[in-house]
């Protein structure tokens, strides 16, 4: 007896459906952790998501900045 006239072979593997749920709630496990965050800067004042901090510009001459360090 057929069941809504699907073949086994496309029914979802038990590792695709793993997948799929950990996907899931690894989503929603990221929500909930920005959720949470914002909640704590919202009680100090700051700001969620933080700025990107700023690299120092390179200055060639005295060797600091972002680059090669092999001299």
């Amino acid at each position: 007896m057929k069941k809504d006239g699907k073949s086994p072979s496309a029914l979802p593997t038990l590792a695709d459906v793993e997948r799929e749920v950990v996907a899931e709630y690894r989503e929603l496990g990221r929500q909930r952790l920005e959720q949470r965050l914002q909640e704590l800067a919202d009680q100090t004042g700051e700001v969620f998501p933080p700025a990107p901090a700023q690299t120092p510009a390179s200055d060639v001459a005295h060797g600091t900045g972002v680059g090669p360090t092999d001299r």
